[in-house]
């Protein structure tokens, strides 16, 4: 984890004291704005998700195929398997390129990667149904709401609890590339259940360190940071939301029985 000077020990600009109203409805404000950025991205994500899986672009990312069992199974295809990778790209370079990207740039791979997401994610709705996408999503988006909200507001001091999470992200990664050889069901459901855990704990978690990190750098940084900063927020945010609806549909999705 990278060192960050603790900037309240830091003295402050005269009459900060009096200022400290303007802090809270700009960190309300700056919330909200995450928040958009979040939902924002996830409707995008759903619509092209939906177009890719319902309309002929589908042939373009999905091609059915016959098992040995002679079940019709769907199999993504070359420009299906870039769009399930180029995600992580897109990460990587927002990562990397946090202080030397623009505020314009920054927006437009925000958008990009949601995009490109909402392709990789087309897969979901070939494999379940429609219906337990749609109950899975609202269940999702209640457990999401109500962590986060309690992040927000919760006096108690989640960054102790940071470690124990990116140790459980790692586990998540470990186990998840070990039983694509495997192909334990017992391996399968610890997965699932650790995932579900970490990213609702990553709801909460994330969303007191957008406060702190908002209360901290409020004075010190411009619009364009501050405008900046809130899409990487709303990034972090939106991944947690797409993880943990991915572990949910494991344990509440109902499979097409064509696509098994």
């Amino acid at each position: 984890m990278a060192f960050s000077p603790d900037f309240r020990t830091m003295p402050r600009p005269a009459g900060a004291g009096t200022a400290a109203g303007a802090i809270d409805q700009g960190l309300r404000a700056y919330m909200l704005r995450v928040y958009n950025w979040m939902a924002s991205g996830l409707l995008l994500t759903g619509i092209v998700a939906y177009l890719v899986a319902n309309t002929a672009l589908r042939e373009a990312f999905f091609a059915q195929v016959v098992t040995p069992m002679g079940a019709v199974a769907v199999r993504p295809t070359g420009l299906g398997m870039l769009a399930m990778i180029a995600p992580l790209g897109f990460v990587l370079v927002m990562s990397l390129g946090i202080n030397r990207l623009s505020r314009q740039a920054v927006q437009t791979l925000f958008w990009l990667f949601c995009a490109v997401m909402g392709a990789s994610l087309s897969s979901i709705l070939l494999t379940f149904t429609g219906v337990s996408v749609v109950r899975v999503f609202f269940i999702t988006a209640g457990t999401f709401s109500a962590m986060s909200i309690w992040g927000y507001v919760t006096r108690t001091d989640l960054t102790r609890f940071g470690s124990f999470l990116i140790m459980g992200l790692f586990g998540l990664v470990i186990a998840g590339l070990v039983n694509m050889f495997m192909h334990s069901a017992a391996v399968y459901m610890l997965y699932s259940v650790v995932g579900v855990l970490v990213f609702v704990g990553l709801a909460a978690f994330d969303t007191q360190r957008i406060k702190l990190t908002y209360q901290q750098f409020a004075y010190y940084e411009g619009p364009e940071a501050a405008a900046k900063r809130s899409v990487y927020d709303a990034l972090t945010l939106y991944l947690n939301f797409i993880n943990l609806f991915q572990f949910l549909l494991q344990f509440m999705g109902v499979r097409n029985n064509q696509n098994n």
